[in-house]
Order: structure tokens, then C-alpha cells, then sequence
């Protein structure tokens, strides 16, 4: 694995997949007998509750807010797959 000019790698898909790593996830490395350890940092319950509330308010605020026009929603689902 090559580390480019920033100092940045990209994490193999296996190693996320077994960390629970997804986009978002907050990371630390950890140094210990000379080698760097990764391990994903587990969001607080509190964080965690507040994030769940951030995004029911956000859903709750848009709720009924998006306007097909004379478009039917199977016709937009249809535009959203192909």
C-alpha cells in the first residue's frame, strides 16, 4: 500500500468491512511497540441519540415537501433506476 504526498492510504475493503468502518465512521490510530494500530472509535450513546434526533427532525421537516409536478412517483422511481 502506497501513502500519497498527504499522508494518506486507503483502507482495504476487508479490514473496514471487519472494523465496521463506513463513510463517517471516526478512526484513531493508536501507536504501540512501533507499530501504528487502527480501530474505529465507537460514537458515544449520547452522540449516537443525538444523531438519530438530527435526522427525524430533518425528515420530519421535509416530510411532504417534494413536488413531483405531473410526474407519478412509480414514473420518478423509474428515472431515479435507470
Amino acid at each position: 500500500m502506497r501513502v500519497t504526498e498527504k499522508g494518506q492510504v486507503t483502507i482495504p475493503k476487508t479490514v473496514r468491512s471487519n472494523l465496521g468502518i463506513e463513510a463517517g465512521s471516526e478512526v484513531e490510530f493508536l501507536l504501540r511497540d512501533g507499530e501504528a494500530v487502527l480501530r474505529r472509535i465507537e460514537p458515544s450513546r449520547g452522540e449516537a441519540e443525538r444523531q438519530v434526533r438530527e435526522l427525524t427532525d430533518h425528515l420530519r421537516r421535509h416530510q411532504g415537501s417534494m413536488s413531483l409536478g405531473e410526474l407519478s412517483g412509480e414514473d420518478f422511481y423509474r428515472l431515479l433506476r435507470d
